[in-house]
């Protein structure tokens, strides 16, 4: 990833939110427009705040892509590129990641502009709210855990509470920890 990302000419701006949670928990990211489903699987990864512990797939134009080594019934996502999807004609398509947990996320296309020289891609340009905690049981967990934060004292007992633990704040989000995550994550990948 790091050759495409210094040699980038053009970068797409995309828009990835998590579906089904409110306020929205969202992602704006320029990422290289060559850069494969698989990159931008460990883009949005890093992106989200998910660990890359769980399976996952993008949904686009009724057709899944994935890892065809973990996930039945997919295409190789490491043969497609964005360009690739964009000359197709799709605008908008899905990813869900952890199939438990069933976190869906829409992903906007944009637009295309030309690459700042010098400027490492994939980067986050914006971005509201923190990702849910991994394995916190999908959307309905997530309002649990919500809940369980607005009024810890109810909830003594209850599961939820090593979330509380841990200091989940639902409103934090920094550009700069996104990126670092996203240069760390992008940097190490020998996909």
């Amino acid at each position: 990833m790091d050759i495409a990302a210094r040699n980038a000419q053009h970068v797409i701006s995309l828009k990835v939110t998590l579906r089904g949670i409110r306020p929205p928990i969202w992602r704006r990211l320029e990422v290289p427009s060559q850069i494969s489903l698989g990159l931008l699987h460990d883009a949005i990864q890093a992106a989200m705040g998910w660990g890359g512990f769980h399976l996952y797939a993008f949904e686009i134009s009724g057709r899944r892509y994935g890892d065809p080594t973990t996930v039945d019934d997919v295409a190789d996502d490491m043969r497609l590129t964005l360009a690739g999807v964009i000359k197709s004609g799709v605008r908008r398509f899905f990813y869900t990641y952890d199939f438990g947990d069933d976190w869906e996320h829409e992903i906007v296309i944009e637009g295309k502009k030309a690459a700042i020289d010098g400027l490492r891609y994939p980067i986050c340009i914006a971005g509201k709210m923190n990702c849910p905690p991994e394995d916190c049981g999908g959307v309905w967990g997530y309002r649990e855990l919500l809940t369980a934060l607005a009024d810890p004292s109810s909830n003594k007992d209850d599961e939820r509470s090593q979330w509380m633990e841990r200091a989940f704040d639902p409103k934090e989000f920094s550009i700069d920890i996104v990126n670092v995550r996203i240069g760390a994550r992008l940097k190490s990948q020998p996909r």
